[in-house]
């Protein structure tokens, strides 16, 4: 109780109120209503505009991909990115569980299975190792690519996630994907400003994907974006987003089944705003994250931080508590206190429409789920 209440002490602290605290809320503090008020005094609110464009180049000079575009939200990003590199119906996808439901979603949304397998319990993203012991024991290469070996279904993807903003392990999960000849798509859902060897998440597999959420680092309501060193699969993610319509002054013609799903030029003005803000942001969720660290290590509480070779955005931040008991007790006390925290997210096999897909034994992501606890991390 005595360490809750001074975690309670610190946090009330950090941000300066004795009311509640929410767990992560967005900060408008820079540009966003000049931003808003041009675009509706331009007409262009809907999904093309100055603001869409100008965002696409801004997250392409932030993130170092060759290729951005700009849709409605995180899932459908990831969606299309699936559909990108060839995911297919009755196709199998490896990923992890220990995700919010998007990830597996957008894999079920273009009619492939989910595999889950287990993470790693230093970075909590997809473990090579899982990967590496799955494709050893299921997987078998043939000319158009791997197939398990037992329900003769093709892998078409493998998708890791960065959780919390901690860039998994990426080096080793795309040296063991591209022997096995599988095309990585980063769940990067919550990782902007994130970075693994001097390289910005999301730009290291074939396709990445970030999300613009209320409660992401830099928020426009919604919003995601598809990003790609291929510039061949970036045209084709717009022209996919943008209906299928082949381009033409006046006409309209599609020539498969695409998405409405590019971005409003509305959102997109409060992105921009956001994108000028994102630096001083991420300066100073790090400078909460060392406050939190050294408070953490007084009271004996293991706090969540980056490891060797990665810099992490610290999105959401984490303590791993003792046990499930120690976590829901942390969890009703501070919550009664008006600070928010929640736990991570229930393992997807767990939920009913994902109870049949293939799973390895899961240790690390249990270990995990009977934890791990997000505490107030919103910009101060």
């Amino acid at each position: 109780m005595e360490s809750i209440n001074q975690f309670v002490s610190f946090v009330r602290e950090q941000y300066h109120t004795d009311k509640f605290v929410p767990l992560h809320e967005p900060r408008f503090r820079g540009n966003e209503k000049e931003y808003l008020l041009d675009t509706i005094d331009s007409t262009f609110v809907s999904s093309v505009g100055a603001y869409v464009d100008r965002f696409e180049r801004e997250m392409e000079h932030f993130t170092g991909a060759g290729k951005t575009v700009a849709v409605v939200n995180g899932t459908a990003s990831l969606q299309v990115a699936l559909r990108l590199i060839g995911v297919a119906k009755g196709d199998e996808v490896i990923t992890q569980a220990l995700s919010f439901i998007a990830t597996a979603n957008a894999i079920a949304y273009n009619g492939a299975t989910p595999v889950f397998l287990d993470v790693d319990l230093d970075t909590m993203g997809l473990s090579p190792r899982a990967v590496r012991r799955f494709l050893e024991n299921y997987a078998e290469l043939r000319e158009d690519g791997c197939y398990n070996k037992f329900t003769g279904n093709k892998i078409s993807a493998c998708v890791p996630m960065h959780t919390f903003g901690f860039p998994v392990h990426l080096d080793e999960l795309m040296t063991i994907c591209s022997a096995w000849k599988i095309p990585v798509v980063e769940d990067a859902a919550e990782s902007l400003g994130s970075y693994y060897k001097g390289k910005h998440t999301g730009t290291l597999g074939q396709v990445g994907c970030f999300s613009f959420n209320g409660n992401k680092t830099i928020t426009c309501g919604g919003g995601g974006a598809i990003v790609s060193n291929d510039l061949e699969l970036g045209t084709r993610a717009k022209y996919l987003t943008t209906t299928a319509k082949r381009p033409h002054p006046y006409e309209f013609f599609h020539d498969e089944i695409g998405y409405n799903y590019r971005m409003p030029n509305l959102n997109a003005a409060l992105a921009c705003a956001q994108m000028e803000m994102l630096e001083s942001f991420l300066a100073d969720k790090r400078k909460l994250a060392g406050g939190y660290t050294e408070f953490f290590k007084s009271i004996g509480v293991n706090f969540r931080t980056e490891i060797n070779e990665t810099k992490a955005n610290y999105w959401l931040m984490c303590v791993e508590l003792g046990d499930r008991s120690e976590r829901d007790s942390f969890l009703k006390e501070t919550n009664e206190k008006g600070i928010m925290t929640r736990p991570i997210w229930t393992l997807t096999y767990r939920l009913p429409m994902y109870q049949h897909c293939h799973r390895d034994e899961q240790i690390n992501a249990e270990f995990l789920e009977q934890r791990i606890v997000n505490i107030p991390s919103s910009v101060r």
